[in-house]
């Protein structure tokens, strides 16, 4: 079971970026996939989108949102308290196992094929300019910001005095 990641997303995050570059996720992909030929086993993909982290492994149950500072996955239906990773490994594991026997949603033979790379989904609806600056996070400020940063920048013509 190989879970499809976002790399090249991935790699724009600056204080990540070497790590992820080091641990060479290309190369460790191909290898299993090699070996997995080699063994006669089958390989099986987890879409990018599949939320492995945010559903529950007892009840099913999805969050909405869990961020990723928030290490221990706790259900909100079940109570289940489990370790994020532990709990998404064993979401992995159960659609692996899906797959394999053909039963569930996942598992359909004639289940639709998603687009190559997850082309239908879009994970940011706007980009922004890496080279505006401003007030905002992402550099961009507003037509009323910049107004108003016209007005503030008016200086005094006037003598300086000094005391």
């Amino acid at each position: 079971m190989v879970e499809d990641l976002n790399v090249a997303g991935m790699l724009r995050n600056r204080r990540l970026a070497r790590r992820i570059a080091d641990a060479g996720f290309g190369e460790i992909r191909r290898q299993v996939e090699y070996k997995t030929v080699w063994n006669g086993g089958r390989r099986i993909v987890a879409d990018r989108w599949y939320p492995s982290s945010k559903t529950c492994s007892a009840c099913g149950v999805v969050k909405a949102k869990l961020p990723l500072h928030v290490r221990v996955f706790t259900c909100d239906a079940c109570g289940l308290v489990i370790d994020r990773d532990a709990n998404a490994a064993r979401n992995l594991a159960a659609l692996a196992t899906a797959q394999a026997t053909g039963t569930g949603v996942a598992g359909d033979p004639g289940a639709q094929a998603p687009k190559p790379r997850g082309a239908d989904r879009k994970t940011r609806t706007t980009t922004r300019s890496r080279t505006a600056t401003g007030g905002r996070a992402g550099g961009e400020t507003l037509p009323h910001q910049r107004q108003e940063e016209t007005r503030d920048r008016h200086q005094d013509t006037g003598p300086l005095a000094f005391r």
